[in-house]
């Protein structure tokens, strides 16, 4: 993947509208891909910041969403 593309990714991950299931779609990469990916390319506190921000939200993850 080219430095653009990743860059790429981690603009649609930080955004709040944007799904795991978006992301996918968009790049082809799952949810786990997409974690381990900004895991290698974010400073550690901005990934916690990130994770923390991601966690349990029901944009992020629309299918949960549904089943609750």
């Amino acid at each position: 993947m080219t430095e653009a593309g990743i860059g790429e990714l981690v603009e649609l991950a930080w955004r709040d509208e944007v799904s795991f299931d978006d992301i996918a779609a968009q790049t082809g990469f799952r949810e786990g891909q997409v974690i381990a990916i900004m895991r290698r390319t974010l400073k550690p506190r901005s990934f916690r910041l990130w994770r923390r921000r991601v966690s349990g939200r029901s944009r992020k993850h629309p299918q949960r969403a549904r089943h609750r």
